[in-house]
């Protein structure tokens, strides 16, 4: 991974093998980031993604592996515990198979780059549990 902060804008390339929520875990530690937009672009050759069941409040997990195009990525980064809190959805497709997969990432190994797009913000949003709902919630 290697990354260029502009103000408060981080443009981050991540590489071939390298996976992508590792990758944004070790920049908001070395940048001490706390709250953040994510967004992003690139290609994956495995990515794990999911989906929320409301009413069992579990996630249902799939796993792709081939030749796949980050077709969006798009996210939060919060903080929980004191530690960076990742909430990221990616869509990818192959366009070449006809493939279209979405959902919650969990994992996503790039096969050629990523190009991701952090922007800053000035503040902090926590996260807690929600029993209802089943998920960690933005907490103000």
């Amino acid at each position: 991974m290697r990354y260029q902060r502009f103000g408060t804008g981080i443009v981050l390339r991540v590489d071939k093998d390298e996976e992508i929520l590792d990758c944004l875990t070790q920049l908001c530690t070395d940048e001490g980031i706390c709250l953040a937009s994510v967004t992003g672009l690139g290609a994956v050759k495995k990515a794990v993604l999911g989906v929320f069941d409301t009413a069992e409040k579990v996630y249902y997990k799939e796993t792709y592996e081939g030749i796949y195009e980050i077709a969006s990525l798009t996210g939060n980064i919060t903080r929980q515990d004191g530690k960076p809190y990742l909430h990221i959805h990616a869509v990818i497709a192959n366009g070449h198979t006809g493939e279209i997969h979405g959902g919650h990432v969990n994992e996503a190994v790039i096969g050629a780059t990523g190009e991701i797009i952090i922007q800053i913000l000035d503040g902090e949003v926590g996260r807690k549990f929600s029993d209802e709902i089943g998920l960690n919630l933005l907490e103000f």
